[in-house]
């Protein structure tokens, strides 16, 4: 198994996470539900003196599991968008795009008329 590390770490990381997809609402990401959710439910869990929740190992778990989905979103999204093809390209595009100039035919013109 793979260590995760302090729960503390993991709950900052994914509210990180929340202010970046709040970015995009341009809504305070401390109003979502979801921010509600994950902060009552890492208080709920954590560990006292008195008692060892093995609640909380469940919980962090699935806390690194759902903020390895959203990392792993937010990257696509953007190489997405980096990458995406933008539709049709015409023959002088296309040669642009690898820096090749296209010969020109015999009496000065092009070869699309």
């Amino acid at each position: 198994m793979v260590a995760l590390g302090p729960p503390a770490r993991t709950l900052r990381a994914l509210l990180r996470e929340l202010r970046y997809l709040s970015a995009a609402t341009e809504r305070p990401y401390r109003d979502t539900a979801a921010y509600r959710y994950l902060v009552e439910a890492f208080r709920a869990h954590r560990v006292t003196s008195e008692k060892l929740c093995r609640a909380q190992h469940e919980l962090h778990f699935q806390a690194a599991t759902y903020l390895c989905l959203l990392r792993s979103t937010r990257n696509h999204v953007a190489l997405h968008q980096e990458f995406h093809g933008k539709g049709e390209r015409s023959v002088q595009e296309a040669a642009g795009v690898v820096g090749l100039k296209l010969p020109q035919q015999p009496g000065g013109k092009g070869w699309e008329s």
